[in-house]
């Protein structure tokens, strides 16, 4: 039976271990957010180097969703937030989990099988986002913490944000590598002999 974690970062690995594939999250603190492929590679280039980031991530949230931050009577604000599909960044996420001590990477339509690798190696795991969710997502909005490699445009940016009750968010795959996606594409393929019997039936019926 899944469980509701209320969260508040920065998590332990042994937090992000009692959570289960089908879990609900929600996040208070700190996350830190780009949807960038040039973002992702600077990042990954920096950990391949044993550089630093301008942001310490370790035991943080680094998540696919978009913002964009206007400026208002001198203060940063960020307006909304939106995820974008993981799968994009595949190239770069198991580097990124390995070398910066995330315990929760997320955005939408999960990651490829080295980036769950890492997850299950790092106790590290990955919440899926509403697709379309953006209203209610954007409800935990508090603040803009930091922003760096602001040469890019907003949504590329390097941001942290302050959030209060993000979510809830689905725990797709876990830190012991249960994955969700795994679950559906394995029921899929059951019911597929079912189907294609059906179909078999219905054109010798026309």
């Amino acid at each position: 039976m899944s469980k509701l974690h209320e969260l508040t970062l920065p998590l332990s690995e042994s937090q992000v271990r009692e959570l289960r594939v089908g879990d609900m999250v929600t996040l208070t603190g700190a996350v830190t957010v780009s949807i960038g492929i040039p973002t992702h590679k600077r990042m990954a280039e920096a950990v391949r180097k044993g550089e630093p980031l301008p942001v310490d991530l370790n035991g943080g949230a680094f998540f696919h969703l978009s913002t964009y931050v206007r400026e208002q009577d001198g203060v940063s604000v960020p307006l909304y937030l939106n995820p974008s599909t993981s799968t994009r960044y595949n190239a770069w996420m198991p580097d990124l989990v390995r070398g910066l001590g995330l315990r929760l990477v997320g955005g939408k339509g999960g990651l490829d099988d080295a980036s769950v690798a890492a997850l299950r190696e790092c106790g590290c795991a990955y919440l899926s986002f509403l697709g379309g969710g953006l209203p209610l997502l954007s409800r935990a909005l508090r603040g803009v913490r930091s922003s760096h490699w602001n040469e890019y445009i907003s949504q590329f940016r390097l941001l942290t944000l302050d959030v209060s009750e993000l979510g809830p968010c689905t725990v797709a795959i876990d830190a012991h590598g249960g994955s969700i996606y795994d679950n559906l594409r394995d029921r899929a393929q059951g019911r597929m002999p079912e189907i294609l019997e059906r179909m078999r039936l219905a054109r010798q019926a026309t």
